[in-house]
């Protein structure tokens, strides 16, 4: 396992989709073992494969926030929304624009089928912080980041800010 750097916005690299997995063999294990190792250092609660530079729909979460909860890390490969309820206002952040928070709107309900890191496929409900990460780490599949989500001003400040932090790559 290892470490691997995550791409800071406004690195281009996040804006590549992810290509569709098809080999479920020993490069996507690792894969999925050096996302977990990088995400846990990081830390946080999402990581999706174009955040380390790798363009393949891969996503991982782990929700379980609390130092005393048993890790539940759950691996999304080639995931697809099937279904989207409600509305709700979060306070997101994410490990490519380090240190910024935002109000982002998400559907508050989820549903979502995808495929393990075996290639076996699942269909999963999702609420709460769970919901809001699969819909989080899924807009980076698609190239779409949370500044994407902003109002006009509020981009502009977070674009701003992040050009400050780092040159772009």
């Amino acid at each position: 396992m290892a470490i691997r750097p995550i791409l800071h916005y406004p690195d281009k690299r996040l804006r590549t989709p992810g290509e569709p997995v098809e080999e479920f063999g020993a490069e996507l294990q690792q894969l999925v073992e050096d996302m977990a190792e990088t995400m846990y250092a990081a830390p946080g609660v999402g990581l999706a494969a174009p955040q380390i530079g790798v363009a393949q729909r891969v996503f991982i979460i782990d929700v379980a926030t609390d130092d005393d909860e048993p890790s539940d890390l759950m691996v999304f490969v080639n995931p697809e929304i099937l279904e989207k309820q409600g509305e709700c206002l979060f306070d997101e952040g994410c490990l490519s624009f380090p240190g910024a928070r935002e109000e982002i709107e998400r559907a508050e309900w989820v549903k979502v089928r995808a495929q393990d890191q075996f290639g076996e496929t699942f269909e999963l409900e999702a609420d709460g912080l769970l919901a809001i990460a699969v819909q989080h780490e899924n807009d980076h599949l698609d190239g779409k980041l949370m500044i994407d989500r902003l109002g006009v001003l509020r981009r502009r400040l977070l674009h701003r800010t992040m050009t400050k932090r780092q040159p772009a790559a």
